[in-house]
């Protein structure tokens, strides 16, 4: 029996002596520049409640010069609805409505998510999120870190994320309301302080990725790139990735609904964007209300 537990002793020990990193999974590689050529929103899911689309369709397909969203949709609650109904409304008299992308504000999540080309930046205690529409914004992601008990809002909130296996999980919360342009996406979609995001990183097979795409080529409309930046690399036969969020906001949406982008690797270097460079607005005949300082720092 003696020799028995010493035994036992001795496996237990050795199990133990293992190295934690070779217990768990290795962490999904994420480098690279990424392209979702399609714009303005996001793309549907698979199943279940999905984002507020566009009801102004051409050639069968969200009309992009119109951004009507379906303000009688069952995500929306009363208050939410009447908002995108009078966005809608604007639209449809042929004035391009103010939002965060055309009046170079930050984005707010999950709006930036629309963005076409992104990098993740993979750090040990962090990742750091670029966006290269429209002003090159970017966002920090805490790993292995819980959200603080009175979270101070900000402009893209407060974001802590974690590696579950393959893929990144971001959790977002604290996003700021008082601030202009507060919206979830291009049809002016309201969000209280209650707004939580959630967002999932992975890498998938081929296969997934055409699924996705036919969902949201039924609803957004493809961007022709001339230059090389954001155009997707057809010879690149790796990976793509994909993003799915699910967005909650119990003072906005009657029920959590989910949406996603698919991103496949871009060819070419990340381009140049500077969004306020040019204020006037050619297509509403006015300056964008871009932010501007009331006095100077020094």
């Amino acid at each position: 029996m003696r020799g028995h537990a010493l035994l036992l002793t001795m496996v237990l020990a050795g199990v133990s002596s293992v190295p934690a990193s070779s217990q768990t999974a290795a962490i999904p590689d994420f480098a690279g520049i990424w392209a979702h050529p399609y714009w303005p929103g996001f793309d549907p899911p698979e199943t279940g409640p999905g984002p507020v689309l566009n009801i102004v369709r051409k050639n069968g397909i969200g009309n992009s010069d119109q951004l009507t969203g379906d303000y009688n949709s069952p995500v929306l609650k009363p208050n939410a609805a009447a908002v995108v109904k009078r966005y809608g409304e604007i639209s449809a008299t042929g004035v391009t409505y103010p939002t965060p992308a055309n009046q170079c504000w930050p984005q707010p999540v999950p709006y930036i998510l629309w963005t076409i080309g992104i990098q993740l930046l993979q750090e040990k205690d962090k990742v750091t999120i670029l966006y290269s529409n429209p002003d090159h914004e970017s966002r920090d992601v805490r790993l292995n870190g819980s959200h603080p008990a009175r979270v101070v809002p900000s402009m893209h909130g407060d974001s802590v994320g974690h590696y579950e296996g393959d893929t990144l999980v971001v959790d977002t919360i604290g996003v700021r309301t008082n601030r202009p342009y507060a919206m979830v996406d291009v049809y002016g979609t309201p969000y209280s302080g209650s707004l939580h995001v959630i967002e999932r990183y992975r890498l998938v097979d081929d296969d997934v990725a055409k699924a996705a795409e036919a969902r949201t080529r039924k609803e957004n409309l493809p961007i022709p790139f001339n230059d090389a930046g954001l155009s997707v690399d057809q010879n690149f036969k790796g990976k793509a990735l994909s993003l799915e969020f699910t967005v909650e906001d119990e003072g906005v949406f009657t029920m959590p609904w989910k949406a996603g982008m698919i991103y496949r690797r871009a060819a070419g270097a990340w381009p140049e964007a500077a969004c306020a460079e040019n204020r006037s607005e050619y297509y509403a005949g006015k300056d964008s209300d871009t932010p501007r300082a009331d006095k100077p720092d020094f």
